[in-house]
């Protein structure tokens, strides 16, 4: 029997004959944290050793999800609401030390990240941040039509919601919640009525694929609306549902194509979507395929945890403590820290191998 070592730094255990590559890494970040002569500075932008430019961050500021999708949490989130998140002044730490190193772009995930009270302090804090151009969430929705005039007064450029059927039964049966009608009038006052830019998400599973595209094509006809379908990720709580659902994206990006869709160039802060316009229509249709080759190529973000968590990789085997920094509003340690993970930044996920990491399901992190 393997004995179980930690990881300074990390919150992780780990076997050292299972995982030598991990074990290697780990070191090599500790050793480049505990450094003093670590060559930086604060303009120094985050490059990894694959000579990507690293200039988006995704920070959840929740693990907790109200609603309870099939493919992500089934039963509904299980035990406590989450306790010791980043407050609003350790989110304004972090986002500084980022934008010192590059950071253009912050997107707010969860969990749901409208469940937190203090979420229009957060966008705030973030929008006020020198080098910050754009502030994005990614929500479900729920409280949407409440609270839209106060996230787009906070500094709101940019949101994603949910959508996975736009057929109200069925959107019902998969989140838990009836209340489709409602937002989809609450996304067409956003569009009336500001000026945030407006995505929709929706996993691509193969009991409603061409259902949901044709809905999402004639949905853009006449909205300057981003659908993006994403290719459903096997982790560690879904696998059987995986196995009988997952769809390749090439259901999707072949029709659009055959139908006079074409493929659009991508901004260098945009997310890993290859996005599809037609002269015909306002919209577009978007498509994440993780299991496409070359995905992780063009990798341009980090991800932190609501508990001050730094994972390189949405799949990785592990996670990276900078809490320290953000509690001591240590800025100039969060960049040499933040600069000692590029060398270990792993080129790409290993999902075709069945592994998804330490990732159960993706309301830990915020996909």
């Amino acid at each position: 029997m393997n004995h179980l070592v930690p990881i300074v730094g990390n919150t992780q255990w780990y076997s050292p004959t299972a995982a030598p590559d991990v074990l290697a890494r780990h070191a090599l970040a500790t050793s480049a944290i505990s450094s003093s002569h670590f060559p930086t500075t604060p303009s120094q932008p985050l490059t990894d050793g694959f000579a990507r430019r690293l200039n988006y961050l995704r920070l959840s500021i929740t693990d907790f999800c109200n609603f309870r999708c099939e493919y992500c949490l089934p039963n509904g989130y299980q035990g406590k609401p989450p306790q010791n998140e980043l407050s609003v002044t350790e989110i304004a730490t972090l986002v500084r030390g980022f934008a010192q190193v590059g950071t253009k772009k912050v997107r707010i995930t969860g969990g749901e990240p409208s469940i937190r009270r203090d979420v229009v302090d957060i966008i705030k804090a973030i929008k006020q941040t020198q080098g910050i151009e754009t502030v994005a969430m990614t929500s479900n929705g729920y409280k949407l039509g409440k609270h839209l005039a106060d996230w787009k007064k906070a500094g709101l450029d940019q949101i994603n919601i949910s959508i996975d059927s736009f057929d109200a039964p069925t959107f019902h049966k998969m989140t838990g919640f009836d209340m489709l009608p409602q937002l989809l009038k609450d996304m067409d006052t956003l569009l009336e009525t500001t000026d945030i830019k407006l995505k929709i998400n929706s996993i691509l599973m193969a009991e409603t694929a061409f259902e949901n595209l044709m809905s999402a094509i004639d949905y853009v006809k006449d909205r300057p609306v981003t659908y993006r379908f994403i290719e459903f990720m096997q982790t560690s709580d879904n696998r059987d549902l995986f196995f009988a659902q997952h769809a390749h994206s090439d259901i999707i990006t072949d029709y659009l194509l055959k139908h006079g869709w074409q493929t659009l160039k991508r901004g260098s802060s945009d997310g890993p979507a290859i996005e599809y316009g037609h002269p015909d229509y306002q919209g577009r249709i978007g498509m994440i395929a993780p299991y496409a080759a070359h995905f992780c190529d063009s990798c341009n973000r980090l991800r932190v945890s609501s508990q001050g968590k730094v994972h390189l990789c949405l799949f990785d085997q592990g996670n990276y403590d900078i809490r320290k920094h953000l509690q001591q509003d240590d800025v100039a340690g969060l960049v040499n820290t933040l600069h000692s993970f590029m060398p270990i930044k792993p080129a790409h996920h290993q999902l075709h191998d069945s592994n998804s990491g330490i990732m159960h399901n993706l309301s830990l992190i915020g996909g």
